[in-house]
């Protein structure tokens, strides 16, 4: 696996600001003077595309295929691979975004509203959702099937989810797969502003006086394979994918409901071969809003029983932000390495807690927890939910 986040460039960063409760979270840092209220961002620090990518490369790359392929040169030289060592037709690339090139809409809306300049002749190529799992293919030469996937804040963790399906039945032997967003822009915060969910200070998931969430970037990528492949060639894997579920809601715009994410981790176990019992810790979609988090907490006590008010469940925004669609990865990046260390990672900022939401969150400081499995929830506008299952490997 590999990441670039608030936290910097690489997996390893991200899990120790997890583990360490570090928050990433700093003053906003845009190009063209902001107004509103929000001042604060979740945004990689001092990111130099040209320390890590080919100058030819960067007209055709919005910050959120750099990152991208920032963070899959990582994965894949953790797999062990050279670039074009999974070449070919049997490699899928399952990029998700919830929006693509935020970046270059904005900067072509001002230039066609205000400065009037001529437009970037490679908007369009730049702006897409696709641009990051086609760079991707073209990177590594891999020939089978790419696509984007925009679910909002599910779209990562979809996109795993459909990577390992595809392994699953023979339409794939290895799959690039993960999330990226760069969507911390004027216009973009302008409207989460206008949606009444972000935090001015502190996002605080689960806990008593929580107001919000705080928009993140970054990317996180994965290179799945056959645990036949893996031991063929003598690589050892960070962990088994072994569950995923994903269900819609059918119900509200905006409103988070019960059954779509209780019956998404239902369809994760199941998938998994696993009870509720086989889980020992669960990373939360826990955005730090009011309405999302007593509906997963809810949730998660219809699924696991009486036992989800001991089962630690942890929400890792307060440290990388809400990153839309690359959360999902960001946070199974930081749920491999907790299940990997057995070390279930802080939910900071945590002020008390809220009789709404019985669930153990975790609260400040890491916790050492034996794992056999863990899960990682995500849920987005619209109802979508996607649910992850990892564990140990053999």
């Amino acid at each position: 696996m590999g990441a670039v986040s608030a936290a910097g460039v690489g997996a390893q960063p991200l899990w120790e600001a997890a583990r360490d409760g570090r928050c990433q979270v700093r003053p906003l840092k845009l190009e063209r003077p902001y107004g509103g209220r929000i001042k604060i961002a979740a945004q990689p620090q001092d990111f130099d595309p040209l320390a890590h990518l080919e100058p030819e490369l960067l007209p055709y790359c919005d910050p959120f295929t750099q990152y991208a392929i920032v963070a899959a040169d990582e994965a894949m030289a953790q797999a062990g691979f050279a670039r074009k060592d999974i070449a070919g037709p049997r490699t899928a690339v399952v990029i998700g975004s919830g929006i693509g090139g935020s970046k270059t809409i904005d900067d072509e809306a001002h230039k066609e509203y205000h400065t009037r300049e001529r437009p970037d002749p490679l908007t369009v190529p730049r702006l897409i959702p696709s641009a990051a799992p086609t760079m991707l293919g073209m990177r590594y030469s891999c020939n089978g099937p790419t696509f984007a996937i925009a679910s909002a804040c599910s779209s990562a963790s979809q996109a795993i989810g459909v990577g390992l399906e595809m392994i699953r039945s023979g339409a794939a032997d290895r799959a690039i797969v993960g999330g990226a967003e760069a969507a911390v822009i004027n216009g973009s915060l302008r409207s989460w502003e206008a949606l009444r969910v972000l935090t001015p200070d502190f996002c605080r998931p689960f806990s008593a006086g929580r107001n919000g969430i705080v928009l993140g970037e970054g990317a996180a990528i994965f290179v799945l394979e056959t645990e036949e492949l893996a031991h063929s060639r003598g690589h050892a894997p960070l962990c088994e994918l072994a569950g995923y579920g994903t269900t819609s809601d059918a119900f509200d715009p905006l409103r988070p409901n019960v059954e779509g994410p209780s019956s998404a981790m239902r369809q994760a176990l199941e998938s998994a071969g696993l009870t509720p019992d086989d889980i020992d810790y669960l990373n939360a979609h826990g955005t730090g809003t009011y309405a999302n988090d007593i509906t997963e907490s809810e949730a998660i006590l219809r699924v696991f029983g009486e036992r989800g008010a001991r089962l630690p469940v942890s929400s890792t925004k307060p440290i990388h932000g809400h990153a839309l669609g690359s959360s999902g990865a960001l946070e199974l990046a930081i749920t491999i390495s907790a299940l990997r260390e057995q070390l279930a990672p802080p939910t900071i900022h945590f002020k008390g807690p809220d009789p709404k939401c019985p669930v153990d969150p975790v609260p400040h400081e890491a916790r050492r927890v034996p794992m056999r499995a863990a899960m990682s929830n995500s849920f987005a506008f619209g109802g979508i939910n996607a649910v992850l299952v990892v564990r140990r490997a053999r």
